[in-house]
């Protein structure tokens, strides 16, 4: 049997390509009861969000509203006018949501913040797990509604900015992301965040469409019920060098 991550990165466009990527653009559209919770219910419409492919940077434009940009970089956020001038910053996000519940909500740098290194991630993903300061090992498969996928479980540095210390990544026999298991350390939510509609843009294959939804127990998803955050890309453009 192939080793589920090498596996992965070449179903994904190939680990060798990826090293030539320099960032990846998407324009999407997000939302989601999560964001109606924290007082942000409009999400994103058609907004540009920019990911550098090697160290953690999102641009997302407009944010929070036209004329401006926020940007999550190496453990900071921070908005800009278009022009560049600086509106407001927040150096030390994560410590921003101490004593925080389900319940609490975000101010404009908290909800950067969030969805900042949460599109890093996800838009990165697989090849992050390749990236220094992440282990992987593979563990039980998985049966869900008679499909059975691999499963390999990440261990994140607490240097890197995501969702929790320990993550689980489904894949299919072909090697594509299904499922992505975590616990949201400053949304505080079990989620199971689901990939469809796969698409090929210059060689790597991105899911068009991500759906989140609650994990109970046993890990079991609540896919009847509501979306705690829906994600769909319109487009994808990979830069290289």
């Amino acid at each position: 049997m192939a080793d589920l991550l090498d596996l992965a990165l070449e179903a994904h466009g190939g680990l060798k390509n990826w090293k030539c990527v320099i960032g990846v653009d998407l324009r999407l559209t997000l939302g989601g009861y999560l964001f109606e919770i924290k007082q942000h219910p409009d999400g994103l419409r058609t907004a540009l969000v920019k990911v550098d492919a090697h160290r953690p940077r999102t641009l997302i434009a407009p944010f929070p509203e036209k004329g401006k940009r926020g940007i999550y970089q190496e453990g900071k956020v921070w908005i800009q006018t278009d022009a560049g001038a600086m509106v407001e910053e927040l150096p030390a996000p994560r410590n921003a949501y101490d004593g925080h519940e389900r319940q609490t909500p975000w101010n404009d740098l908290q909800y950067l913040y969030f969805i900042g290194y949460a599109f890093w991630n996800y838009f990165t993903t697989p090849f992050l797990l390749a990236s220094d300061g992440v282990r992987c090992k593979e563990v039980e498969p998985w049966e869900e509604n008679g499909r059975k996928w691999r499963v390999l479980e990440a261990t994140f540095d607490n240097t890197i900015d995501t969702h929790c210390a320990v993550q689980k990544f489904y894949f299919d026999d072909k090697g594509m992301l299904q499922r992505h298991d975590y616990f949201t350390d400053v949304a505080k939510g079990n989620a199971a965040h689901y990939c469809m509609d796969y698409r090929n843009f210059d060689g790597f294959v991105f899911p068009t469409r991500r759906r989140v939804v609650t994990r109970g127990e046993n890990e079991i998803a609540a896919t009847g019920g509501p979306s705690s955050v829906l994600i769909d890309i319109e487009t994808v453009v990979v830069s290289r060098e």
